[in-house]
């Protein structure tokens, strides 16, 4: 039986992450500020949950130890904690800013950097992270959180090359997803204008990003390390990426959300 850690998994992609490992009968911890959506200490499955603020190193490192001290060991971790602030350039706030910094990637770099140890002990580990496509594009309204993400994907590619062949690392790299965050800043119109431009034409499900995960953490995957799984339905394949719902100014030759298609 694995031990497994997953952050920011009381909902969407790392509630669906925890779940489909639990479900193949793996040990899981959650990891998250916010309680999971059921009895107090556990999530609607039995998985255990610890309040952690993935932004305060200490308390990563004592959350990290403790689990590897009652289990015995630490196989995966799935940093996934993230937050977002639909903003433009012109209206962001240093204190917006430096909270999505410490939680997208400073987050991810506390909960590696205090697993990992762990794991070269043992002789081996996968260290995964939620990264993003906004993360290789410019992407109005999110530029912090664009910037985090690109972050996390270079971290992913230096933990690699440091901890191979020992630990290896991966990022799922997902486009448009359909999670309560997503809910929060989307409108159904908004939804709609970004679903016509995925080739798959709709949103993932956290569910599928849930099956990347599974995969990168797999046998299967025992030669994939420092790269990124993009699970985006095609949205980053042609040209389409380069409309950006909601954003007043469309770039050069795309519509804007009146024109239609």
């Amino acid at each position: 039986m694995r031990t497994i850690v997953v952050s920011g998994a009381s909902s969407g992609i790392g509630q669906a992450v925890a779940e489909r490992f639990a479900a193949d009968g793996d040990r899981v911890v959650n990891f998250d500020i916010a309680p999971p959506p059921a009895a107090s200490g556990t999530g609607a499955d039995g998985i255990p949950w610890t309040k952690v603020d993935v932004a305060d190193w200490s308390a990563v490192r004592e959350a990290v130890d403790e689990v590897h001290e009652r289990y015995g060991s630490l196989d995966v971790v799935v940093a996934n904690a993230g937050i977002s602030n639909r903003r433009g350039v012109l209206e962001l706030t240093e204190e917006e800013v430096r909270r999505t910094i410490d939680v997208n990637l400073m987050g991810v770099l506390a909960l590696w950097r205090h697993a990992a140890p762990h794991m070269v002990r043992h002789g081996h580990g996968v260290l995964l992270a939620t990264a993003s496509v906004n993360g290789s594009r410019g992407y109005p309204l999110y530029a912090d959180y664009n910037a985090t993400k690109a972050g996390v994907a270079s971290l992913c590619r230096t933990f690699a090359m440091e901890l191979s062949p020992v630990v290896r690392t991966a990022c799922v790299t997902p486009g448009a997803v359909l999670t309560p965050m997503q809910r929060a800043e989307y409108t159904d119109e908004m939804l709609d204008e970004v679903n016509e431009r995925i080739p798959a034409r709709r949103h993932a499900t956290p569910r599928e990003i849930a099956a990347a995960f599974h995969y990168l953490a797999s046998p299967e995957a025992a030669f994939v390390t420092g790269q990124e799984l993009v699970v985006d339905g095609g949205e980053t394949a042609g040209a389409t990426t380069a409309f950006f719902p909601g954003h007043a100014m469309s770039p050069p030759g795309q519509p804007t959300p009146s024109e239609g298609k």
